[in-house]
């Protein structure tokens, strides 16, 4: 299923796995059947991995997460774990069943939400971009996994997705809704793909072969804004997740943290960013960067932060604090003291480039994965930080909103400011001119 940021991918995966709401809780209007029967009577045969992989967690441990659905299903107690850690296998997920599931990368909830889905062994399989934020080497196990378990029960595969190319050997018929939520095409893929390559282009379809911005050329930056000096990272009260560090970050240049699921990229994003505390080593600010405030980014308070370093989370939801769109984005400019006329000016300016304008009364919570995506972005930029840190800025974005989003940062490092991202998207990389940092699985050192 294709289409545009917004558009009702995700509301429409959850009205056909019954867990929409009912009319109490929005309009409701035509019937839909799940094997003639409304989905809520078939919920046993349904799967759905959301599009956010927080959001499925129930259990604290890994195991017993994936065991959750067996066990509301009645499957006998000797199946479960077998059919626990198979499931496990095929994603690709190496860890201990009882390893605590808050303790997982971003990329390794989403193939522990897969993994739970896969082991009901459902008859209609729901995937929500399942591979947004993946490793390429993830990408490919999840695909494969997949595949084998449609090829082995027979199963309906539904799958949301922004990339095409991913799918596209695997799926029989492409169904695109549009920006305003009506169907755009339904047909056989490769048929829907050539005779309305176009309408697809215009509506933001990331089609196969698809030319984004072109490369911006990595160049040399300026003066330097942030180091890291023997770094090791890791959550609080956890263990360290990489050690000896070393990295240097300056004004103009565009960084890509890339690596693995699992090797700490968005433990050292935040530890750059002066949200947890170094393991050992330090982060350390240019004065330049710093202004008079302590050299440690660690030490800095939320609003002397907020003009030096701004961070994006991976997951949009953890930084949402306001009823409104609108209200949103005015968060920081108002903690910075600024008049109202620049606070709406800073606020309309990014309701605009970034599509959220019709929006901008809507409830944060409320928007699509993209959107909200979009919307944690522009929190950060309305109070204009030196050094901006994004964690996957890209995931939901359909070709068009890609396309904005990445131009304003582009236009971040032509002013002299620095972009770090982690990131597996190799286009953002390229269309940022990024310098690669890499983290190795083994822990041990970054080049």
């Amino acid at each position: 299923m294709l289409g545009p940021s917004g558009s009702g991918k995700s509301t429409l995966l959850a009205a056909l796995a019954g867990v929409l709401g009912g009319e109490e809780e929005g309009e409701e209007r035509g019937a839909l059947l799940v094997d003639g029967a409304p989905p809520t009577q078939g919920r046993g045969r349904i799967g759905l991995v959301l599009q956010d992989p927080d959001a499925q967690q129930v259990l604290a441990k890994v195991g017993d997460d994936v065991a959750f659905g067996l066990e509301n299903l009645g499957v006998p107690p000797a199946e479960i774990w077998p059919r626990v850690r198979g499931a496990l296998d095929a994603v690709g997920l190496e860890a201990p069943l009882g390893r605590g599931s808050a303790e997982l990368s971003g990329g390794q909830k989403q193939r522990l939400a897969l993994a739970g889905v896969l082991a009901m062994r459902p008859g209609l399989l729901l995937l929500d971009e399942p591979t947004a934020n993946l490793d390429p080497g993830g990408v490919a196990e999840v695909r494969a996994a997949v595949e084998r378990v449609v090829r082995d029960s027979g199963a309906t595969l539904i799958v949301v997705e922004h990339r095409v190319a991913v799918w596209r050997d695997l799926v029989t018929r492409a169904i695109v809704l549009g920006a305003d939520g009506r169907l755009l095409a339904d047909g056989d893929t490769e048929r829907v793909l050539d005779e309305r390559a176009r309408e697809l282009a215009d509506a933001g379809v990331w089609l196969p072969g698809r030319q984004p911005l072109a490369p911006r050329g990595e160049r040399p930056g300026g003066a330097e804004l942030l180091a890291a000096d023997g770094l090791a990272v890791g959550r609080p009260g956890g263990p360290v997740v990489a050690r000896r560090l070393e990295l240097a970050v300056s004004s103009g240049e565009a960084l890509v943290i890339a690596g693995p699921n699992g090797v700490g990229k968005s433990t050292a994003a935040l530890t750059l960013g002066g949200l947890l505390p170094p393991k050992a080593g330090a982060v350390r600010a240019s004065h330049e960067l710093a202004r008079g405030a302590a050299s440690a980014p660690i030490r800095w308070s939320s609003r002397e932060l907020l003009t030096r370093i701004g961070s994006v989370f991976q997951n949009p939801e953890h930084q949402l604090l306001a009823a409104t769109v609108r209200a949103e984005l005015a968060v920081g400019p108002r903690a910075l003291g600024l008049p109202g006329v620049e606070v709406a000016a800073r606020v309309d300016e990014l309701l605009a480039r970034l599509g959220l304008d019709k929006l901008a009364d809507a409830n944060p919570f409320t928007l699509s994965g993209g959107q909200k995506r979009r919307l944690s972005v522009a929190t950060a930029l309305a109070t204009r930080p030196r050094v901006l840190l994004l964690d996957e800025p890209t995931f939901g974005q359909d070709a068009n909103t890609w396309d904005e989003l990445v131009q304003l940062l582009r236009e971040l490092l032509d002013e002299g400011d620095a972009v770090v991202a982690v990131s597996h998207d190799d286009e953002l990389a390229a269309a940022l001119g990024a310098r690669e940092w890499r983290l190795a699985p083994a822990q041990e050192a970054l080049t």
